[in-house]
């Protein structure tokens, strides 16, 4: 059985990293892997979408409409654009965080309200304050490893792999740092 992941997010977020460690950790555990990266506008703090699916054989990288089993969303608004790539029994893991698009940031649309509630009503969604989590640890660029921590109890894998390969993929001088907020993000509540 092949697990589908999507990792959604904007230019910046950690959601090619993240993908990384991911498909690091799968590959660690003898699964055939698959990783496909759409940049987008990331540059400019547009989307950026990643796709990892492992199994005993994969082979092709995208996960299809409908059929993603977990969605990380390192964005509310990534979220609900790409949610509708969950499978029927999929799980939805939002960093709660706004971050206006251009074109709320011009005037030309307004920022949806309600997006984690809303999202609720189709799909099981868990929500985490990764921002909060990696300034308190003094670092906002380690929210993705928050997030990661959070979503990888949907994943599998126990935390010694996990940790591993955050220590063997991660800038060297960061290693500490990411496996803290890692672990915050394991450790928080469902």
């Amino acid at each position: 059985m092949t697990k589908n992941i999507m990792i959604v997010g904007v230019g910046g977020q950690g959601t090619l990293l993240t993908s990384r460690i991911i498909g690091k950790a799968a590959l660690s555990k003898g699964y055939d892997v698959k990783i496909s990266e759409v940049h987008g506008m990331a540059q400019r703090g547009g989307s950026v979408v990643t796709f990892v699916r492992f199994g005993e054989t994969v082979n092709e990288p995208v996960v299809e409409e409908g059929q993603a089993d977990l969605i990380i969303a390192f964005e509310r608004l990534e979220a609900k654009r790409y949610a509708h790539f969950l499978k029927k029994d999929g799980v939805l893991v939002v960093n709660d965080c706004r971050i206006n698009p251009m074109t709320v940031s011009i005037g030309a649309a307004t920022y949806p309200e309600n997006i984690i509630e809303d999202l609720k009503n189709d799909h099981p969604v868990y929500a985490i304050d990764g921002q909060k989590a990696a300034l308190e640890l003094g670092n906002s660029r380690v929210l993705n490893s928050v997030v990661l921590g959070y979503a990888a109890k949907f994943i599998g894998f126990d935390t010694d792999t996990w940790l591993d390969i955050i220590e063997n993929t991660v800038p060297p001088k960061t290693v500490d740092l990411n496996k803290k907020a890692f672990l915050q993000g394991y450790e928080a509540n469902n």
